[in-house]
């Protein structure tokens, strides 16, 4: 599963699914810190042996295909543009990954400012001037692509990092 080489990719939500059984007696729950451990040091690996670019388009991708099983396994049930609105924002606020708003909503137009308060990513972190939640465009990106059916770009403009105290993001639909 996780030894052999391959073009496709293979993650499946049952991965994930039941934790429950696994971890009886610790839960679901795990600090910030622990997942900022895994993310920054797997980051920092990515970028020695690849580069910034490729470290970026690495996150961007896994975040992406993250955002693509996440609508598909807890937000395929909703109708339209508002109740997948609500369903997201409650579930990314019940996983404590970050409180979502989407500031602009231009549905039929595939173009949105999105924010994330309190993000998993970078809330707290020292201000560097720099937009590091690559993770999140992506995550952004997938989500919105399988919920629309078609392609997304998004890109952070404002961070936690670069002095803002939310994460702001521009999506816009491809072509």
């Amino acid at each position: 599963m996780f030894k052999e080489e391959r073009e496709e990719l293979q993650f499946d939500w049952k991965m994930i699914d039941d934790i429950g059984e696994g971890r009886p007696n610790l839960g679901p729950g795990m600090s910030v810190a622990v997942y900022r451990l895994m993310q920054f040091t797997l980051r920092d690996v990515l970028i020695r042996e690849y580069g910034v670019a490729e470290a970026d388009r690495i996150f961007f991708e896994s975040g992406k295909r993250a955002g693509e099983e996440f609508c598909r396994h807890t937000l395929e049930e909703c109708g339209d543009f508002g109740e997948m609105t609500v369903k997201l924002q409650e579930t990314l606020r019940e996983l404590r990954i970050g409180i979502l708003r989407f500031e602009r909503a231009e549905v039929e137009d595939g173009s949105f400012t999105i924010t994330v308060a309190e993000d998993l990513d970078c809330s707290g972190l020292p201000v560097t001037d720099e937009t590091i939640c690559t993770y999140d465009e992506g995550f952004l990106s997938g989500i919105l692509g399988v919920y629309f059916g078609r392609p997304f770009d998004v890109r952070e403009v404002d961070c936690w990092c670069t002095g803002d105290r939310i994460c702001r993001f521009e999506a816009k639909k491809r072509g």
